[in-house]
């Protein structure tokens, strides 16, 4: 009588350490997706809070520069989803910049 144990075949070791490897390396990608996507929606989030906070009898740059930069923030939320990571973080910086400008000008 054959068991399945003899009937299914060996996987080399090679093979299993390199099935073990891609897996880590598709969690690390989802995990970097994940990140980017969560922090630019937070720093969208504090872009227009601020930008709301600052309508109210600031001049127009400051604003204008909260709100463009919670935009790219958004912008960069939305590829960090998509999976391009680099670019989405990038953005991000480009986005704090902006912000950080427009409380340069408060």
């Amino acid at each position: 009588m054959e068991t399945l144990r003899s009937r299914v075949p060996r996987v080399p070791e090679a093979a299993e350490a390199q099935a073990a490897d891609d897996e880590d390396v598709f969690e690390d990608a989802r995990r970097a997706r994940w990140i980017a996507t969560v922090t630019g929606v937070l720093l969208a989030m504090m872009g227009v809070t601020a930008s709301s906070m600052r309508l109210s009898g600031v001049p127009g740059l400051v604003p204008a520069a909260y709100g463009s930069g919670a935009v790219v923030c958004v912008l960069a939320s939305v590829l960090g989803a998509r999976g391009r990571t680099r670019v989405a973080l990038w953005l991000m910086i480009l986005g704090t910049m902006v912000m950080a400008l427009g409380d340069q000008f408060d």
